[in-house]
């Protein structure tokens, strides 16, 4: 009887510093677990310094380690992307390459698949060496994602998960241009558990998550997956027509009976800004559904791959 094959898809982006830590640690853990074929994907992704060359001569001496080499930088979730249309596995795990996704647990996702679950995903419980503008847009957004999104992306769960071949190929076979990986597995269903995991810090070199590029993918991680906002633009233009014509009855009542008691520029001002304010707030959230829209319509790929060495 053959055994099940799992595939670990890992993007690569300037891991020049850990790529062969990377390689020691998951091949110790693949000798370990005899029971099972493994197989990593090692999506490389537009890096500027040597981690092709680390990964070709890693392949030349073990063959488990494949190289998917994208045209330039796709991102985590463009990357994620790539690795899953290339494996043909019983199940997969996805995972970063700056070791704060620590190989060591996979056997403790494994354990969990044989339970018969089949999204098993990390739930950081710590994140060791990340500095605090980073901790608290994590917070953040995982606040704002559950409440926009009826909890469906769990509480710090991260993208280190195993994924049963039912649930990565329904994912695969959603053909969005906005990915947002942690989101369609959400979306998709299937029994899940989570698994806590202490995300240690970065092995060597510097993190690739920029504040900006963190906060951009939460934005339109939200927006992908929730339509609340629109409806907030709804709820908020309700309550501000009824809020002007209470106010109008009233100011109007207070005419007819005492006069117009003062000037009212102050007041006038200030209504003013706050309209204009609130309108700009309410169109930028419009834009934001209206970029995303503009994106899906080019059908443009979400990844373009420059070799595949298996």
């Amino acid at each position: 009887m053959s055994k099940k094959l799992i595939s670990v898809i890992i993007p690569a982006y300037n891991e020049t510093e850990c790529i062969e830590e990377l390689h020691s640690r998951l091949a110790n853990i693949f000798d370990v677990e005899t029971d099972y074929d493994f197989e990593a994907v090692i999506v490389e992704n537009g890096s500027s310094d040597d981690t092709y060359e680390k990964l070709l001569v890693i392949n030349q001496k073990d063959s488990r380690f494949k190289i998917l080499k994208l045209a330039r930088n796709f991102r985590m979730d463009g990357g994620l992307t790539a690795g899953l249309s290339v494996i043909d596995s019983d199940a997969c795990i996805l995972m970063t390459a700056d070791l704060q996704d620590p190989p060591e647990q996979i056997p403790a996702l494994i354990r969990k698949w044989e339970e018969g679950f089949e999204n098993i995903y990390g739930i950081v419980t710590e994140r060791q060496g990340t500095g605090p503008i980073r901790t608290f847009n994590s917070k953040a957004f995982y606040w704002v994602a559950g409440k926009l999104t009826d909890n469906r992306i769990p509480k710090n769960a991260s993208d280190f998960r195993l994924l049963d071949r039912k649930v990565y190929e329904a994912v695969r076979d959603m053909d969005e241009r906005n990915r947002f990986v942690r989101g369609l597995v959400a979306w998709v269903g299937f029994t899940s558990v989570g698994v806590e995991i202490a995300r240690p810090p970065r092995f060597a070199g510097e993190s690739k998550a920029y504040s900006f590029q963190v906060i951009d993918l939460a934005f339109k991680g939200i927006f992908a997956h929730s339509y609340k906002p629109l409806r907030i633009i709804t709820v908020t233009g309700i309550l501000v027509s009824v809020l002007s014509v209470i106010g109008f009855i009233a100011l109007a009542s207070r005419w007819f009976l005492v006069g117009v008691p003062f000037g009212g520029y102050g007041t006038l001002t200030t209504i003013a800004l706050f309209s204009f304010g609130l309108l700009t707030f309410m169109l930028g959230i419009i834009a934001e559904y209206l970029g995303l829209i503009y994106e899906e319509v080019k059908k443009r790929p979400n990844y373009v791959v420059d070799r595949w060495l298996s």
